[in-house]
């Protein structure tokens, strides 16, 4: 099986590192050229000024597709710029990486899958993206709505050490968080499970941001940074426009569907381990 990936960023480099031996080929895409990726990865250069041709090819060669660019606010730059490429190929299956933010804001209550989805800017970019591969990929096309990647080198230890992190507090405000190995865990379930879907990937427990401040703190054996009022704090547009959405999302389908078992369920063990290996 051939592997090509769109986007060789966090989350899809993580996965290769712990599947990518089962491919007999891997190529990807970066947005400049000499940009690093996991294991020996033929990396192709695409962007919105550049597309090697060669992408076309390996395309074409792929048996499977991880496709993690976001969209932008001209559309998906993949469905774009390969949308008909991939739908006349023989690609057995396409993963697509979105995200949670899909849902809007449901005031802190528990949903699935089910749930609406709405939103203006990349909320709706994201939205018109996955209705896109749906549309074109039919049932090839599997779709996982990711909650806050977290993992090695990005979490709240590492902006700790950095003195980065914030303990910003909106009563009733909790977020879902997913470790990058549970995501790599899930990419690897929806390749081998037969049928496609939408699955939620998240974990066991909606919490408040400020909580998991502490608890890294507490396990660096350091002072946790002040508590600062949401309506007072100084935070950029785009983080201030992460708490307009309050929700509780539930992992249930993907455990029962796809069979992951979370390495991770909660950000205590998924800090803890990080903490005790050193992958701050």
């Amino acid at each position: 099986m051939r592997l090509f990936v769109f986007g060789l960023g966090y989350s899809a480099n993580r996965f290769i590192a712990r599947h990518g031996g089962q491919f007999t080929g891997i190529a990807g895409t970066v947005r400049t050229a000499g940009k690093s990726a996991a294991r020996d990865i033929e990396t192709l250069v695409f962007n919105p000024e550049v597309a090697d041709p060669r992408i076309a090819d390996r395309l074409a060669d792929a048996d499977l597709l991880l496709v993690s660019i976001p969209p932008g606010a001209d559309g998906d730059p993949v469905l774009q710029a390969f949308g008909a490429r991939i739908a006349a190929s023989g690609v057995r299956r396409i993963v697509y990486l979105s995200s949670v933010g899909v849902y809007g804001d449901h005031q802190g209550a528990w949903i699935d899958e089910t749930a609406p989805v709405s939103g203006e800017g990349r909320r709706k970019a994201r939205i018109d993206a996955e209705a896109g591969w749906r549309a074109l990929a039919g049932d090839r096309a599997t779709i996982l709505r990711i909650a806050g990647i977290y993992g090695p080198g990005r979490n709240a230890l590492e902006n700790l050490k950095a003195g980065k992190a914030h303990r910003i507090v909106k009563p009733g405000q909790v977020f879902n968080r997913i470790h990058a190995d549970d995501i790599a865990t899930a990419i690897a379930a929806a390749f081998e499970h037969p049928q496609t879907g939408i699955w939620n990937l998240c974990d066991d427990e909606p919490a408040p941001p400020q909580d998991v401040v502490t608890f890294a703190a507490s396990l660096m054996g350091i002072a946790p940074p002040p508590e600062q009022n949401f309506d007072d704090a100084e935070m950029s547009p785009m983080a201030r426009s992460f708490y307009a959405s309050n929700n509780r999302i539930s992992n249930a389908r993907l455990k029962r569907e796809l069979g992951v078992k979370l390495a991770f369920p909660t950000y205590r063990e998924g800090l803890m381990a990080l903490w005790q290996r050193r992958e701050i």
